[in-house]
């Protein structure tokens, strides 16, 4: 816990809200996924490089990351990279 106090905790802009509402309007996720969608559209919003993740029923799979990048974009951001840990370290 000691090396996490000094890391920001993001905000939950107006950005934020509009991205991740446009990635469940659009499919980029289904709508059941609006926690997942808000992970992303929070690393977008915020200029956040890369997202790694776990989760990869919907913000690593591979047959949405394309979409979603395309989604961010859209809205007038540029996406993180979305990978899991190892991909990360494979890069």
């Amino acid at each position: 816990m000691a090396v996490l106090a000094d890391i920001s905790v993001l905000d939950l802009t107006s950005d934020v809200r509009l991205v991740a509402g446009e990635i469940l309007r659009l499919g980029g996720m289904p709508t059941k996924a609006y926690v997942d969608a808000v992970h992303v559209a929070v690393a977008a919003a915020h200029e956040i490089d890369y997202l790694l993740t776990w989760k990869c029923r919907h913000i690593a799979n591979p047959m949405l990351r394309g979409k979603i990048e395309t989604i961010c974009r859209v809205t007038g951001f540029e996406p993180p990279v979305i990978c899991t840990p190892v991909e990360f370290m494979q890069e």
